[in-house]
């Protein structure tokens, strides 16, 4: 009796019930067109044309996953996606974590100045850089390449990766690599089996931004791929299906939804390295 009576279920703050409900509206709220786009996609053609939308259908169909996967250059513009979006994963995920350890780890003139430069860089609108980008590409012979889209979002993740990584270098200890170099580590051997392991959550963290922009990029591959459509990416796809005379709806979401299972993929793979990542970096 004395035990059941030292149980006693504490009734929930009203503050955190609170707290728990605007989460939950908030969740709704971001979810919803996501749900929403996924339905679309699932509708006939009526339903979606319909003056009443209703926010379920009886009569789910895949016709216009067919008419997605029917078009004949869509295959090629995933796999351009997914090239644009992994090479600037890879080589900004690899040039920032460089960067910040140089920018952490060494003294030298200006490295101030540079950090301040980095973060004004992130200040400015990309729409604001897209036709200086333009003539820069054409100039360097890029317009209609990948490459067009690739070096552009490498210079525009850049930054932000940098000031990122650079929190999580310089919470690892000095004396940790002073003891590697006692050792016998090079400073190779420290900064690539000691210190990017480390520093591998905030890697991942940043390379989940960074594989964002380039996947859902459609300004620069509006812009920069301009004749040779075989170089575009599934952003581009959609204009197929947005005809200005009789827009295919059921089409763009479908397609929009190809595009999200990428990404949602990555964000499963990265989940556990992710949440530690924009939890905080490693502590002395």
């Amino acid at each position: 009796m004395s035990l059941l009576k030292g149980v006693v279920r504490r009734p929930r703050r009203p503050w955190r019930l609170a707290a728990e409900t605007t989460a939950l509206l908030v969740a709704v709220v971001v979810a919803f067109p996501l749900y929403w786009m996924v339905l679309g996609a699932f509708k006939p053609a009526g339903e979606i044309e319909s003056t009443t939308p209703r926010p379920w259908t009886a009569s789910p169909t895949l016709d216009s996953f067919r008419r997605v996967f029917g078009q004949q250059e869509f295959g090629r513009y995933f796999l351009n996606s997914l090239v644009v979006a992994g090479s600037v994963v890879i080589a900004s995920a690899l040039i920032a974590f460089l960067a910040a350890t140089a920018v952490t780890r060494f003294r030298f003139r200006f490295r101030t100045t540079l950090l301040i430069m980095f973060l004004v860089a992130q200040m400015v609108p990309v729409e604001a850089l897209t036709i200086p980008l333009f003539f820069v590409m054409r100039d360097a012979g890029q317009l209609n390449t990948l490459g067009s889209l690739i070096l552009p979002h490498i210079a525009f993740s850049l930054p932000f990766a940098i000031w990122m990584l650079r929190g999580f270098v310089k919470a690892v200890p000095e004396a940790l690599e002073e003891a590697a170099y006692i050792d016998g580590a090079s400073r190779a051997r420290f900064l690539w089996q000691i210190l990017f392991p480390l520093v591998l959550p905030g890697l991942v963290a940043t390379s989940v931004f960074s594989f964002i922009s380039a996947w859902n990029d459609f300004l620069f591959a509006k812009s920069f791929i301009i004749s040779d459509t075989s170089q575009s990416t599934l952003p581009m796809a959609l204009l197929v299906f947005c005809k200005p005379d009789e827009p295919d709806w059921g089409g763009v979401m479908a397609a929009s939804t190809v595009m999200t299972i990428p990404v949602l993929i990555f964000f499963v793979l990265v989940q556990r390295r992710l949440v530690s990542g924009l939890g905080g970096a490693v502590k002395d």
